[in-house]
C-alpha cells in the first residue's frame, strides 16, 4: 500500500460514522465528496464551523498549513494505520 493512501476499511468506517451524524447514506456522501461536493456536510455544521470549512476549501495554503499540524498529522496516521 502507497505510504500516503489511507486504508479504505477506515475511509468506509469514518464516512459511516460521518453520514449517521448528517443523515446522508454513506455511499452518497463518498460520491459527493469525492466530486467535490460538500453541501450536505456543511448543511449538519454550525454556521462557523462551516464558514471556516469554505475558507479552507477556497484557500489550499491554508490547507497546508492546517494538514502539517501534529493534529493533524496524529490523525492522518491513526487512520492510515501507522
Amino acid at each position: 500500500m502507497n505510504k500516503n493512501s489511507i486504508d479504505p476499511q477506515k475511509i468506509s468506517g469514518l464516512l459511516s460514522v460521518v453520514s449517521k451524524k448528517i443523515g446522508v447514506p454513506p455511499e452518497q456522501l463518498r460520491k459527493e465528496l469525492e466530486e467535490g461536493k460538500f453541501d450536505n456536510a456543511l448543511a449538519a455544521m454550525n454556521g462557523k464551523d462551516a464558514a471556516k470549512f469554505r475558507q479552507a476549501v477556497n484557500d489550499p495554503k491554508l490547507v497546508e498549513r492546517l494538514m502539517s499540524t501534529p493534529q493533524a498529522q496524529a490523525l492522518y496516521k491513526k487512520l492510515s494505520g501507522e
